[in-house]
């Protein structure tokens, strides 16, 4: 800082390439307090010809100070566990589960199954896959509803999945906290019955997305993951099949450039003059890169025997509201005198603090550096067959509160959070001071 004061510096041209993560970041924070301008030189592999040109050095964005690590597809462990198999990706057309997609294909699948209810995002991925993929003969696009039962059977009958990754859920907090009985129906449900169908149809690996919002959760969707991480768990244990599938969840935070994530919207609130909305100054959540998170959960679905559940290493927290201010100066304009940062309150069902391990789980490493095994409370399959009977029962119902109270009884960590279902919590608790010691 002193050194940029007393050369008068009004821009940074940053080359090194061997700075990223956390040492990246710090540098690029001193820049953004400094008023710089701030670009970065491409590595070069990136430079045409071998020649570095003038339009290529780019301005940095918040992804760039936030990104962690460079992805390297060549993994012989993948290779032997995707070519020439069949693997369904279900949710393709989403964030993740497009990202899958484009990673399973570099290692030469048999075939590719994926399925969406989203007719247009689909088309632009099999597009996409198009125009970059030399064969199309193994891309298959189906199109159909995870909770739709009969849809999923013809799906499996059909193709006969070897590996399915499960990655089609709801997963915005506040929508789901006014739509409990989607979140139950999609996230919880529709796991079930892909589940059931991959080990009736002899699948040998079926591979749970999941997210730190199903610790200690919060709200309904939290609430309704750590269901659907119980059923998994309970499926590599389920009687009457010779060979068990092997089930293996993973677990990780927010991915950058998911259409749920905070940078689109900051984006498109900067675009409009602002203001920039944060829910609370406090609010800190991690951040992975969507390749890295895909990457990542390729790797964990090798490690897998049945049952575990997989945690990411996120690195070091970030505060929302620092990350708005990072983005305005990034943008050349300065926080509260161009661009207002307005705070909202937290919304419904919406935690501080983001949390990977519950209170009483622990992790175990693994030969992966950035991937731990977490020791969670399992449940027997019997106990979760019962638990889901009775959500059912619950979702049938059509009344909200019934089916929240059960996932609670079910799940005693779930505590709500500026919900309405907060009074839940203290019936429960006022009940169970009532009932006497046996």
């Amino acid at each position: 800082s002193e050194f940029l004061e007393q050369n008068k510096v009004t821009e940074v041209i940053w080359s090194i390439q061997s700075l990223k993560g956390a040492s990246f970041y710090r540098a690029g924070d001193l820049c953004i307090e400094s008023n710089l301008q701030f670009h970065r030189v491409p590595n070069i592999k990136e430079w045409i010809g071998g020649n570095l040109s003038s339009q290529q050095i780019k301005k940095v964005k918040i992804e760039d100070l936030l990104n962690r690590s460079v992805i390297s597809l060549e993994n012989e462990n993948l290779q032997s566990l995707i070519k020439g198999k069949v693997v369904l990706v279900t949710g393709a057309a989403g964030s993740i589960g497009s990202e899958l997609c484009r990673q399973i294909l570099f290692y030469q699948p048999a075939k590719l199954v994926m399925l969406d209810n989203a007719e247009t995002p689909m088309n632009d991925l099999f597009l996409e896959l198009k125009a970059t993929s030399n064969g199309l003969d193994n891309l298959i696009c189906a199109i159909g509803d995870v909770t739709r039962e009969n849809r999923v059977e013809e799906i499996f009958e059909n193709y006969k999945p070897e590996i399915v990754f499960h990655a089609a859920a709801y997963k915005h907090v506040p929508m789901m906290e006014i739509n409990a009985k989607e979140a139950v129906k999609v996230n919880v449900e529709g796991t079930r019955i892909v589940a059931e169908n991959a080990i009736k149809n002899d699948t040998k690996k079926f591979i749970l997305i999941s997210t730190d919002k199903a610790v200690n959760p919060t709200n309904v969707m939290g609430a309704s993951k750590r269901m659907a991480e119980i059923m998994a768990q309970a499926m590599a244990q389920v009687p009457g099949f010779e060979k068990p599938m092997e089930v293996v969840t993973t677990r990780f935070g927010n991915v950058l450039g998911s259409s749920g994530s905070v940078i689109p919207l900051f984006k498109r609130q900067l675009e409009s003059g602002g203001p920039i909305t944060v829910t609370h100054p406090e609010i800190t959540r991690y951040f992975m890169t969507i390749p890295e998170a895909c990457q990542l959960v390729l790797e964990a679905a090798t490690m897998g025997q049945g049952g575990e559940i997989y945690v990411f290493d996120m690195g070091e927290p970030v505060k929302i509201a620092d990350l708005a201010h990072q983005m305005v100066r990034l943008s050349g304009l300065q926080p509260g005198k161009d661009i207002a940062i307005k705070y909202t309150g937290l919304r419904p069902g919406e935690k501080l603090y983001e949390e990977l391990l519950a209170g009483d789980e622990n992790t175990l490493p693994t030969h992966h550096p950035k991937i731990l095994v977490a020791r969670v409370r399992s449940s027997s399959y019997d106990q979760a067959s019962d638990a889901l009977g009775e959500l059912r029962d619950a979702l049938h119902s059509g009344d909200d509160y019934r089916l929240v109270s059960t996932l609670k009884k079910h799940i005693p960590e779930y505590i709500s959070n500026n919900s309405r279902f907060n009074h839940l919590d203290k019936e429960q608790a006022r009940s169970s001071s009532l009932t006497p010691n046996t």
